[in-house]
């Protein structure tokens, strides 16, 4: 099909969602994906931090087909060995504390089930987010979601949630009180423009929570998996080493199979109970596979070195571009920031075959490249840029 009859029959078929570029994505390879007219694009974006190993890594095809060869799905009602690997497999590469996993489905389905979980842990309801936070769309997720219009889309909200300022301690201290059952934040904000805190402000924060027996949960569906350099945000230099008691993921951890998960620590562990927790679909064999496989074929491709390397290279070779004002985040996720609005250069971008992502930060162009993203084709944005 060409891309007139793929836009027609999704313009015709399917609920509005997201405005879409004008291609179609039919195949996809390391950090290069080729359109429906044949046409290659460097996808500097990853399909919104999914593709972490890039577009259909060998490693990770092979896994997933050899499981389907064997069974594609029984529920978390039987015991799996793939199932069983990935856990330990993950929880192996968190921070020390951490001692077992959920899995689910999606980021805010990860959400949802480390408030839930925090609250059976303290037996409290009201959670603290931030300001600029996103943390999904789903029912709870979204009204603990303080940036743009996005709380508003999710009325009538969940009781229970309060925001303070991404930052700043003294707001947190300010809510938080013996009613406070979670602080949940991104540790870094991607979607309001890659807004970074300082490792005062997690250190404090962890702090705040051992004071008043809080659940500390750190958001890392975009930060995870080796996206700033790291395994984790939690437990790593960027937070001053603090951990947080629940991790949720989801995008890079499955290179693009729908798979999230709750990390939690023994604390919250303990008090989670059978039937407390549910999921059809969580843990399924298919997507345990590509869990185990993405993580193998980062750590076996030294991606999270490369990762860090690029972000050197690319800070280093942005000085050149006059109308960029400041660099922000880590590794894989950067915030270019412009002096002027960027949708034009987002525009220019997508013109020359690059795709990048844009924020609520008009100044702010997003980069979440796979992993594997190589300095040459950082030159092709550069020479675009200029």
């Amino acid at each position: 099909m060409n891309f007139n009859e793929i836009e027609n029959l999704e313009e015709q078929f399917q609920v509005a969602t997201y405005a879409k570029m004008n291609i179609a994505v039919e195949t996809g390879k390391g950090c290069w994906v080729e359109t429906s007219e044949g046409e290659k694009y460097l996808d500097l974006y990853g399909g919104h931090a999914v593709c972490a190993t890039g577009h259909s890594h060998p490693h990770v095809v092979r896994a997933i087909r050899e499981q389907a060869e064997k069974v594609l799905f029984y529920s978390n009602l039987v015991y799996s060995e793939i199932r069983a690997k990935a856990a330990k497999k993950l929880v192996g590469i968190a921070p020390e504390s951490i001692t077992k996993a959920f899995f689910c489905n999606s980021g805010t389905e990860a959400n949802e089930n480390a408030m839930r979980m925090a609250r059976f842990a303290t037996k409290r309801e009201k959670v603290i987010t931030f300001s600029g936070g996103f943390h999904g769309r789903s029912a709870d997720s979204i009204s603990a979601t303080f940036l743009g219009n996005y709380r508003n889309l999710g009325k009538p909200n969940v009781p229970g949630h309060v925001c303070a300022e991404f930052g700043n301690l003294e707001s947190v201290r300010e809510l938080a009180d013996r009613e406070t059952a979670a602080i949940m934040l991104e540790p870094i904000q991607s979607m309001a423009g890659v807004t970074e805190a300082s490792p005062e402000f997690f250190r404090g924060l962890r702090e705040i929570c051992n004071e008043h027996n809080i659940v500390l949960i750190f958001d890392e569906v975009q930060t995870g998996i080796g996206r700033t350099g790291n395994w984790f945000f939690s437990g790593s230099e960027l937070a001053g080493y603090i951990e947080a008691d629940i991790i949720t993921l989801a995008k890079s951890l499955g290179s693009g199979v729908p798979v999230g998960a709750c990390l939690v620590n023994d604390c919250v562990a303990e008090v989670i109970k059978i039937n407390d927790l549910g999921t059809t679909f969580g843990g399924g064999m298919l997507a345990m596979a590509a869990v185990g496989a993405t993580l193998e074929a980062i750590e076996a491709d030294k991606m999270r070195e490369n990762i860090t390397e690029i972000e050197t290279y690319l800070r280093e070779r942005l000085k050149e571009i006059e109308e960029v004002v400041e660099v922000h985040g880590k590794g894989g996720l950067l915030g270019i920031e412009f002096s002027e609005n960027c949708k034009p250069i987002h525009q220019k971008l997508l013109e020359n075959k690059i795709i990048t992502g844009t924020s609520s930060n008009p100044k702010v162009l997003r980069l979440l490249p796979p992993l594997c993203v190589k300095k040459e084709e950082i030159d092709l944005l550069i020479a675009a840029l200029i």
